[in-house]
């Protein structure tokens, strides 16, 4: 297939374009390169691709595709309260406009990069499944709502929008992203000797690794259009339904020497949920995420030591918000993070 890959400059388009292209695939990338340059070692080949921001595609950008993978986006929580306008316009209005632009152009599947987030505040003990309600908490999860609710809108007989809603994300990826909790953790063990909580420990977080979101996609891509057409599926595996301090758990023990400190200083977090992955499953023979959190713990401690992370770049180089302002106060984006 002919795929567009949007976001493909970002931490997971940096795993998910070689792995598309190991399947076959013919990638073209859509990035408007905020996060390019946040690399940590050696990194793959870019495909061709168009140097152009979300809110700026045209028809000419998804004319001749089969299919697109759309992952680009504000990508977390603190940007998205940060500047919530902006979250929406790029998130929301913008996503929609390109699956418009995509279906006027006869792309026939749209695979949407969404979020367990969007189950944020389900509570209870029992599993969350795709039909459950939903409950963002937050202005980046709410995008991804409003997403999902126009995209269903647009299918129809040619145009097969498609729901992946992620677990949070860890494992290396040579375009580091440090501010998700995994990733996050080891960083602060290896850099520190602290492995800190700032919340206190309690709440669920289902994990997945990258090269199991990019598997996911991969089958999705290619799957028969009755087993995947507006359909939601949730992304990752049962066996990573962990708490904070769970996780925080498996750090300590990957780097020797590290000390547990939950601090409780950021109060109580509602984002509380664990996450039924069976759809997923049943939808996409062969899929099973295969990643532990331990083995990605191990992964992150070897790619840290190897390539050299230091806190300086941990802090600002990996963390989206602080990399953002950095760019901003160096005249290098406008308000609307624009270069």
């Amino acid at each position: 297939m002919r795929v567009l890959v949007t976001g493909h400059q970002g931490y997971l388009g940096t795993v998910m374009v070689p792995a598309l292209v190991a399947e076959g695939h013919d990638v073209v990338g859509l990035d408007s390169g905020l996060f390019a340059e946040c690399v940590l070692g050696p990194l793959p080949a870019d495909p061709p691709g168009f140097a152009v921001d979300l809110r700026d595609v045209a028809a000419e950008h998804v004319a001749g595709f089969d299919a697109i993978v759309h992952l680009a986006a504000l990508s977390n929580d603190p940007l998205g309260a940060l500047a919530p306008e902006l979250t929406y316009d790029i998130n929301h209005h913008a996503s929609v406009r390109l699956a418009r632009l995509a279906r006027d152009a006869g792309v026939k599947r749209f695979l949407y990069a969404s979020t367990c987030s969007v189950y944020g505040a389900s509570g209870g003990d029992g599993l969350v499944g795709e039909d459950a309600p939903l409950r963002p908490v937050t202005p980046y999860a709410e995008s991804k709502v409003r997403v999902e609710d126009d995209l269903a809108e647009l299918a129809d007989d040619d145009f097969s929008p498609v729901f992946m809603r992620n677990a949070t994300a860890f494992g290396f990826s040579p375009r580091l992203r440090a501010d998700i909790v995994l990733n996050n953790l080891v960083g602060h063990a290896l850099l520190t000797g602290t492995v800190k909580v700032l919340s206190d420990g309690t709440p669920w977080r289902p994990l997945v690794h990258t090269q199991d979101i990019a598997r996911a996609f991969a089958l999705a891509l290619t799957a028969p259009r009755e087993a995947v057409h507006g359909k939601a599926f949730n992304v990752g595996t049962e066996e990573n339904n962990v708490t904070v301090a769970d996780i925080a758990g498996e750090v300590v023990a990957a780097v020797p020497g590290a000390e547990l400190a939950i601090t409780g200083e950021a109060g109580a977090d509602p984002r509380s949920y664990r996450v039924d992955f069976s759809r997923v499953r049943a939808a996409l023979p062969g899929y099973q995420a295969a990643w532990t959190i331990k083995a990605g713990a191990g992964e992150l401690v070897d790619a840290y030591r190897l390539h050299g992370l230091t806190w300086h770049d941990f802090e600002r180089r990996f963390t989206r918000l602080a990399w953002l302002a950095a760019r901003r106060e160096a005249g290098r984006l406008d308000g609307t993070l624009r270069p």
